[in-house]
């Protein structure tokens, strides 16, 4: 089986900031994998060389066996940001963000056919937007905002597909809506990658964590992972006394 991920020996520098070192993971189709780490961890590092918008200074990087290049041009790989700056005036629709997820598969002048406007319906629809389509995106709640991205996500078709935060600001509905969308997600042989801080909502959600401190410090069963002597490597001891 090709992995959907795999990352070997990537070590990436900015200048004399080291973002990751030596870091190696591997994740097969089909899974859900929390990535767990402090601010500055490289948790964000991972995902852009994952996107290919960094290149390693050593090691390799495999999306479903392809560069990271191209994979992004061909719609393997998605990314859904924490958050995106929205002009609350531009009248742009939910519908029309969610179609943006289909513009790597339209011809030069960005025409949607039937099956785009079928995968976007598809989507919105799955992320509980539908009713929605039509409103301005600046006036969506900041859950159904996160969720119209989700919904872009999928729309675009992504194998694999890089989630920055998706719960961070969101109300309960949207939460549980996007819990339940990356499980099935993960069923229909998609591989879904999380970089939280809700490190209790892990074990639910996830087959799999990787804990990152530059390197990959764990990687397995999430209530491994999470053991309270796994993250005192990666957030040290007085981060863990606070939380409990």
């Amino acid at each position: 089986m090709v992995p959907a991920l795999e990352l070997r020996g990537v070590t990436v520098r900015y200048g004399d900031v080291l973002g990751l070192d030596e870091a190696s993971v591997t994740i097969l189709p089909g899974r859900v994998c929390g990535l767990v780490g402090m601010n500055g961890s490289g948790k964000s590092t991972l995902f852009k060389s994952v996107m290919g918008l960094v290149t390693p200074d050593s090691g390799s990087v495999a999306v479903t066996g392809l560069t990271p290049g191209i994979a992004r041009k061909r719609g393997v790989v998605g990314y859904v940001p924490q958050s995106e700056e929205i002009d609350a005036q531009f009248p742009v629709s939910v519908a029309d963000v969610v179609m943006m997820g289909r513009y790597g598969r339209m011809g030069f002048l960005r025409r949607p056919s039937a099956a785009d406007r079928a995968a976007v319906a598809e989507a919105l629809d799955r992320v509980e937007l539908t009713e929605f389509a039509q409103r301005q995106i600046g006036q969506l709640s900041g859950g159904q905002r996160k969720r119209a991205f989700v919904a872009r996500g999928i729309a675009q078709g992504a194998d694999v597909l890089l989630l920055d935060e998706p719960f961070a600001g969101v109300d309960k509905r949207s939460e549980a809506t996007i819990s339940r969308l990356l499980r099935e997600l993960a069923d229909d042989g998609r591989t879904v990658v999380v970089s939280t801080h809700d490190l209790r909502a892990l074990p639910a959600l996830c087959d799999e964590a990787v804990l990152l401190l530059r390197r990959v410090l764990a990687h397995g069963d999430p209530r491994d992972v999470l053991r309270p002597e796994q993250l005192a490597r990666a957030f040290g001891l007085d981060v863990l006394a606070e939380e409990d």
